[in-house]
């Protein structure tokens, strides 16, 4: 190869490299409610970074594709289509159960494979205070920051 030909070349693949990076791991999402108000309002566009349920932590603000169902226990992963929402992890596996959250007798902690999600918004947010537990695997992403508002 040439060595102008070369200059030409790797510039190219380096960027499409790092749009095919881009399209894998991150995905833009958009506040449509006011659960997350303050932090975040309608119309909030948000940078989520793809990540395994294994690397969410405690304060971590998610993208999560739940079944949103006004009944105790954990929101389940199958059944009626899911709602893409953004909400606070409040509580990752063996973290103490939220007061405000459902949970079965005698348990004090959140269950392996689960998560507590709430809302910044608790008068607005439909979240684990309604539906208790979100499985971990529901995650799409982390928020690692906001494209314009919040």
């Amino acid at each position: 190869m040439t060595a102008p030909l070369a200059l030409i070349l790797m510039p190219l693949a380096a960027g499409a490299a790092t749009v095919l990076w881009a399209r894998r791991n991150l995905l833009v999402a958009t506040i449509s409610g006011t659960s997350m108000h303050p932090t975040h309002r309608p119309g909030d566009k948000l940078l989520v970074r793809r990540l395994p349920a294994g690397r969410i932590r405690a304060g971590d603000i998610v993208v999560a594709d739940i079944v949103a169902v006004p009944a105790y226990g954990a929101a389940p992963s199958s059944g009626p289509a899911p709602s893409r929402v953004v909400k606070r992890v409040a509580a990752v596996p063996g973290d103490p159960v939220p007061a405000s959250v459902p949970r079965r007798a005698g348990e004090t902690s959140v269950p392996e494979g689960c998560l507590v999600l709430l809302g910044d918004n608790p008068g607005q947010s439909l979240d684990s205070r309604r539906f208790g537990y979100v499985p971990a695997t529901d995650v799409v992403g982390k928020v690692v920051g906001a494209l314009t508002g919040g």
